[in-house]
Order: structure tokens, then sequence, then C-alpha cells
């Protein structure tokens, strides 16, 4: 397997996302390198984090690698990952260790591919790239545009991946057969079934954001379940 040494931190490990929206009470940097600490004291091996602001935040109080990225919208445009070298640029000088980006096979603005993207960051910035993608398609077309590594973030999240509760093991076993880069599982993972399962496919490193970083979406999920 093709691993980017960076990577290697992350092998059989668990990655957290700290990240939280503008409705939710821990939205804010401050909040999210607090969370981001606790995950690195909890035995995480990698943090995932959205924003600038809050990337710098978690640089400052966390020694982990750091997967960057900038939610942005853009105009005629699904992609909304770090969707351009601007915004992959922000991510790096706030102290990202690896630049994730919308990877799936949709446009992305000014007429660019995800390729074009991964081809700029590595030149520019000297940074590895994760891609986030959505289907195996997506998947075999990022090990081929060079990307470092690949993670199946946007499954359930696009026209062309399936709607499901739970993680989309079937598109983790495929990828892992296929790719000769690291394949990170993430996505609705919510038990430690969930992650070993992940692993025995083939995932080399898993990422939970809601499950453990959301405490909104965790007390809904009680709740909800409640009998």
């Amino acid at each position: 397997m093709k691993v980017n040494s960076i990577f290697s931190y992350f092998e059989h490990g668990l990655i957290v996302s700290c990240q939280a929206l503008p409705d939710e009470p821990l939205y804010g940097s401050e909040h999210m390198a607090v969370m981001a600490k606790a995950a690195s004291l909890g035995g995480a091996v990698g943090i995932r984090a959205n924003f600038p602001q809050d990337i710098a935040a978690i640089r400052k109080m966390v020694p982990l690698p750091i997967i960057g990225l900038y939610k942005k919208e853009f105009p005629e445009v699904e992609v909304y990952i770090t969707p351009t070298i601007e915004t992959a640029t922000e991510v790096s000088n706030a102290g990202a260790d690896i630049i994730a980006i919308d990877a799936t096979l949709r446009p992305h603005p000014f007429g660019k591919s995800a390729a074009d993207l991964a081809d700029e960051i590595h030149h520019n910035l000297n940074k590895p790239v994760l891609a986030d993608i959505d289907n195996l398609a997506a998947g075999l077309a990022a090990e081929t545009a060079g990307f470092d590594a690949v993670s199946t973030t946007m499954s359930g999240y696009t026209k062309e991946s399936p709607t499901l509760l739970g993680p989309d093991f079937e598109l983790i076993e495929s990828l892992a057969k296929r790719l000769s880069i690291p394949v990170i599982a993430e996505g609705r993972f919510w038990s430690v079934e969930e992650v070993n399962q992940a692993f025995a496919l083939g995932a080399y490193a898993v990422v939970i954001g809601a499950a453990i970083t959301r405490p909104m979406l965790i007390t809904k999920r009680f709740v909800q379940g409640i009998k």
C-alpha cells in the first residue's frame, strides 16, 4: 500500500471530526478546540475540522495531525467541501496537515475538477490531499488523479450514492479491495461494532463525528429511540 508518511499516524485508529453547525450550542472555535483536546486525551489518532478559525484554535491545543477542510458554497455547483485553491490555502495556512476536498465527479467552481484542485494543492501548498468521495467510480478516479487517500465521507449525500441509515460498508470493502492508497471510513458510525466491521473490511482508519462531538444529535437519537 502506498502511504504518505502523515497518514501512517492514522493506521487502525480513530479520527474524530470536530465540527458544529451555527444552530448548535457548541458552535465556535473555542468549543471545537476543547472538543479536539478531549478526543486527543481519549486516544484519537487525528482530528478532522472545518473552518480556518477552528483549525487554528485546534492547532494551538492539540498535537495530533489535523485533516482540514472549509465548507463554502458557490453558485451553480453542489460541491462545498474545500471547493477552490483559495479555500484550501486558508485551511493550509491555519495549520492543517492534510487538506480534504470534495472529490466526487461533480463539477467544481470555475470549470475545474477535483483532480485539477488536488494537483494545485500538491504543487502550490505541498500538502497531502484527502479525497472525500461518494462511490467506487469517484474513488478509482481519485487514485488515478494522485490523491493521497480516500474517505467515504460523501456516500449517502449525493444523488450518485445510496441512502443508508448506517455506514456504507459495501463501498468501504470495494475501495479497500481496489485501491492501493489508504481508505478511510466515514459516515454514520454510531457503535464500536460498526468501527470494527469497517476495519475487518479493509478500512485504514475510521472517522467519527456526530456520535462523539455533537451532543444535541446524540440526545435526539436517544430521545427518539425511547419506546
